[in-house]
């Protein structure tokens, strides 16, 4: 399975999803900061499985219809920042889709995440995962599940994979920077989380007209732990 994240940096660039699917083939693609009233409901191959609703600026999943049936598909508000509750760029920060994979026969689960922005803590970003990891286990009791996004977590990573660890989940991060905007924050931005799957890579894509390089996961069905097998969620916060 392959699955591309692009934060499209205020929908400047929507118009490169069709020459990523044409290069890459991959069967979704996540995107983050997406103009929902501009939003095309079909590229290539892939169809809108759900975009958010109540965001300036939105997210939405895209999925190849010929190799997966969708399932269920929630638009998922998360505690607010500080800069939410005033410039409201975003209520809705996670879509996530339940999938039948139809060449496996097995069902999972994919989501597209976009944390809250460097003017908040660390703390409040981890509160967000946690509530995120918590909602699509709810879309998908003990299924495979991969959330990708905009984590906007500049720093302590190690300490963050260790919380997501703790909770059974892997947080894998991209083969290089996926942020060089600014000097103080940049590195890798755009990460993948996963449970009941094998993350045999994640590669930093070329530079678009975004200030984030898009990143695809190639992931396969694991023989471990899965979502149901997970425990004490709240310990990342």
């Amino acid at each position: 399975m392959k699955v591309i994240s692009y934060n499209l940096r205020k929908h400047r660039a929507v118009g490169e999803l069709v020459e990523l699917d044409e290069r890459y083939s991959p069967d979704l693609i996540c995107v983050q900061e997406i103009d929902t009233a501009d939003l095309p409901r079909h590229f290539g191959r892939l169809e809108l499985a759900r975009s958010t609703t109540a965001n300036r600026l939105g997210l939405a999943v895209y999925y190849r219809a010929d190799s997966y049936e969708l399932r269920d598909v929630r638009a998922i508000a998360l505690k607010k920042s500080l800069h939410d509750r005033v410039a409201k760029p975003a209520h809705e920060r996670l879509v996530g889709v339940r999938l039948l994979d139809r060449h496996a026969d097995r069902e999972l689960v994919v989501a597209s995440f976009h944390a809250a922005p460097l003017t908040a803590l660390n703390s409040l970003r981890r509160h967000q995962i946690k509530a995120a990891l918590g909602e699509l286990q709810l879309l998908g009791p003990g299924l495979p599940t991969l959330m990708v996004g905009d984590y906007n977590y500049p720093i302590f990573k190690d300490n963050l994979a260790e919380k997501v660890r703790e909770v059974g989940y892997e947080l894998t991060l991209s083969d290089s920077r996926t942020y060089t905007r600014y000097k103080v924050f940049r590195g890798h931005f755009d990460l993948a989380t996963s449970v009941g799957l094998d993350i045999d890579s994640v590669e930093t894509l070329p530079r678009g007209s975004s200030d984030h390089l898009p990143i695809l996961v190639d992931a396969s069905y694991s023989t471990g732990a899965v979502a149901g097998e997970t425990h004490q969620i709240d310990e990342i916060a």
